[in-house]
């Protein structure tokens, strides 16, 4: 773990917050975390409980004197380091009744204990050690994961999956510094040439490895925000109706009157387990009506900045010239049947009318969805600072490769270790840390 030495605090206030949703329910879970925490416990509920065993408990505003009872809970005392946090932390496991919640947190107020931001758990489980930058973040992930894929990529990332990744390259790279100082401190010594060779060696294996992560098509950040899929075309071409088909509901309007989506519509829904939005875009052509021609702009601009785009035209009209990566789909072959090939690309031909290759359609964007957030090799990166941290880790042991200067090696090796400090949070990171745990929700 991270010794976060600049970070820790070693008796840091206790903080509490509701760690369930609010409103009526079967069961509310509030959680308290600091500094003084036992003392608190005891004033609630009397003498504290074996360490983390659940136990049945009257929680009064002073158990000593059986002042004002407030729930029959379940709690679990959990001292620290032993604890998520590292802190003495415990759980009130109270009836859901919005009365019950407000009395005992006023309660918790009166002893000493204050509301929690959002992430602040999961930041004074960060500044103890017990987590280090990218599980945490990998646990704010699993949070708001809403696929199957999502979950499993945040879950590994929690576990320690990049964190394990980036240890072992600092490890071996405080190894590679550590030879090429006792270059710097011995330069009189008969050292043999394998040393050096060695060395130099194990540098570009680290720099290879980095590359090979970073060239990993963004697969990570795919996953992690969802993929985007543009639908765009002539007008009357059908995207309104592909939209509806694949949203399973009237998510846009659909007329036979031409221009009628004039800006994006934009529904999310779940290939393969992906997370997928579909963008409906205005009807491509050439128009002098201002609304109509910022819609085309807008639809150009998603044909750029898409994952993948379906360039739906009609069997009965010109056919257009594909858009470079674009997957050419041919609607209405109720009335004329699609062509083979447009511009050496294989068409899909669909009739959003009677459903004739609609089944095709979808698995051929199933299979899409899993090709761009699909692949082996070491966990993926999943946001941009990794991705910039670890550039800028390659960017350093690239450089201490083509130094001659035993000196000016050293330096660009210690910059590179900086970089992958920050990835892990050992170092550099107090002006992201805000940011970071500001995205968590309160109780986390």
């Amino acid at each position: 773990m991270p010794s976060n030495a600049s970070l820790q605090h070693h008796a840091l206030p206790p903080v509490f917050a509701l760690a369930t949703g609010s409103g009526r329910g079967a069961i509310a879970i509030i959680r308290v975390s600091g500094a003084g925490s036992d003392t608190i416990l005891h004033t609630l509920a009397g003498r504290l409980p074996f360490p983390r065993r659940a136990s049945f408990r009257k929680l009064w505003r002073n158990a000593a004197l059986h002042e004002d009872h407030l729930d029959d809970a379940v709690v679990i005392w959990s001292p620290g380091p032993n604890s998520y946090t590292g802190e003495d932390s415990f759980e009130l496991h109270l009836h859901a009744g919005p009365a019950i919640i407000s009395a005992v947190a006023d309660a918790l107020v009166e002893t000493g204990a204050r509301p929690a931001e959002p992430g602040e758990f999961t930041r004074r489980a960060f500044m103890h050690g017990r987590v280090d930058l990218t599980e945490a973040e990998g646990i704010a992930d699993l949070i708001e994961a809403e696929t199957e894929t999502q979950r499993k990529q945040a879950l590994a990332q929690a576990d320690g999956a990049l964190g394990s990744l980036y240890k072992n390259w600092a490890t071996r790279l405080r190894s590679v510094l550590a030879q090429q100082e006792a270059l710097i401190d011995f330069p009189d010594e008969e050292l043999p040439p394998e040393v050096e060779h060695a060395l130099l060696a194990e540098i570009a294996t680290l720099n290879t490895e980095i590359r090979h992560h970073l060239a990993d098509g963004e697969r990570g950040e795919r996953i992690r925000r969802g993929l985007v899929f543009s639908i765009v075309g002539p007008p009357n071409a059908g995207k309104s109706s592909l939209l509806n088909l694949l949203a399973e509901r009237d998510a846009a309007i659909v007329s036979p009157i031409a221009g009628t989506t004039r800006d994006t519509i934009e529904i999310a829904t779940i290939l393969a387990g992906v997370k997928v939005t579909f963008v409906d875009t205005a009807g491509l052509r050439e128009t002098s009506d201002p609304i109509e021609a910022e819609g085309v702009r807008r639809a150009m601009f998603h044909v750029e900045h898409s994952d993948f785009v379906l360039q739906l035209f009609p069997s009965d009209q010109p056919y257009p010239t594909v858009i470079p990566q674009a997957l050419p789909v041919c609607n209405k072959t109720d009335l004329a049947p699609a062509p083979a090939t447009l511009d050496q690309h294989p068409v899909l031909g669909i009739s959003l009318q009677n459903g004739d290759g609609v089944a095709e359609l979808r698995k051929t964007l199933e299979r899409e969805a899993l090709k761009l957030t699909q692949g082996s090799g070491p966990p993926p990166l999943t946001r941009a600072r990794h991705r910039a941290a670890a550039e800028a880790a390659s960017t350093s042991l690239e450089a201490a490769l083509s130094m001659d200067w035993p000196e000016m090696r050293g330096e660009e090796l210690r910059l590179a270790m900086r970089a992958l400090g920050r990835l892990t949070g050992e170092v550099g990171v107090e002006d992201i840390l805000d940011t970071i745990f500001g995205q968590f929700c309160i109780g986390k």
